[in-house]
């Protein structure tokens, strides 16, 4: 029988990868993760036949692209340095073909700042949000938005120096610890209501994945670390609304340039509305990861999963 998600899968032969470059650790905050993901991807790989170099990412990486004689690279970092199109350029520059975004949808997609504005410039539903760079800017914000809010660095992944808060006082706290990780600091209107993760990958949107926590917000433990987060596929959504979800994803996608593969991030409100928070382009791999799990509700494993987002740079970019 055949499925709707049968033209994900790679038909490529372990030997067509050529010589495969798996970029992953990396000085970000996301090391750790990039670390685990990493090493999935590099398992999966070498146990389907592919030619891999590991290369945990550092000051000798330009050296040993060139003197491995890289045919391709499989971008698994977290991060700044790695998933904003710095890494992207770079291999441009030497002609290597990699997974995933490009320069362009990689650089806006880890700015969750500049990905509301262009979602907002085209009327894709995205939660009020406004800039911290001070006290008076929390204040005003605390005025125009109301409370409860989240604080974000504009910059980082995996939740990375989030916080819930109730409270001007709390909202200075939170912009204060934010600001070590990022010199723009985020802040957005607090959705009430159920979460969802959609990832996509070959131009094709996954099955959507609803999440449940304990934790005040599915924050880095609840992402890694904890064994009592909730994930339900199929999310509980009715065709229709699943639909709209679906249809919402590839167009929020679209709009940044989104390629290969990648995971968005919506909220529901009380009101059935779903808000765009924001895209990954490199998302996590690890044994608590999200695609991974969308991937097999679609009839891919692991593996089969790795081997599609590689067989995908060979198809947009030889």
């Amino acid at each position: 029988m055949t499925s709707a998600y049968d033209k994900l899968h790679s038909t490529l032969d372990a030997k067509a990868f050529g010589r495969v470059a798996v970029l992953y650790g990396g000085k970000s905050a996301e090391r750790e993760v990039s670390l685990k993901s990493g090493a999935a991807v590099i398992d999966a790989l070498t146990t389907a036949g592919v030619d891999v170099v590991a290369i945990d990412v550092g000051d000798d990486l330009l050296d040993r692209l060139q003197n491995e004689k890289i045919d391709r690279a499989f971008i698994i970092l977290h991060g700044r340095g790695g998933e904003d199109g710095s890494m992207q350029g770079l291999l441009e520059c030497l002609g290597i073909p990699y997974t995933g975004s490009g320069i362009l949808a990689s650089a806006l997609a880890m700015d969750k700042l500049r990905t509301k504005q262009v979602w907002q410039s085209l009327g894709i539903p995205t939660p009020r949000h406004a800039v911290l760079a001070s006290e008076s800017d929390c204040l005003q914000a605390s005025t125009e938005l109301g409370f409860p809010l989240i604080v974000k660095p504009a910059h980082e992944g995996s939740s990375i120096g989030m916080a819930k808060v109730n409270s001007a006082q709390e909202l200075v706290a939170a912009w204060q610890d934010a600001a070590r990780y990022d010199s723009q600091v985020l802040v957005e209107q607090w959705i009430h209501g159920p979460e969802f993760t959609v990832a996509v990958l070959r131009g094709q949107v996954l099955p959507p994945i609803a999440l449940g926590t304990p934790h005040v917000f599915y924050d880095y433990d609840a992402k890694y670390i904890a064994n009592d987060t909730q994930y339900r596929i199929p999310c509980g959504l009715d065709s229709v609304k699943e639909q709209e979800l679906i249809d919402l994803t590839a167009r929020a996608c679209d709009a940044i340039g989104i390629e290969g593969w990648g995971r968005l991030d919506v909220m529901q409100d009380e009101q059935g509305q779903f808000w765009l928070l924001e895209v990954n382009t490199a998302p996590g791999m690890t044994d608590h990861s999200l695609v991974p799990m969308a991937a097999r509700a679609a009839g891919l494993d692991f593996q089969q999963l790795v081997l599609a987002i590689l067989a995908e740079s060979v198809a947009t970019r030889g």
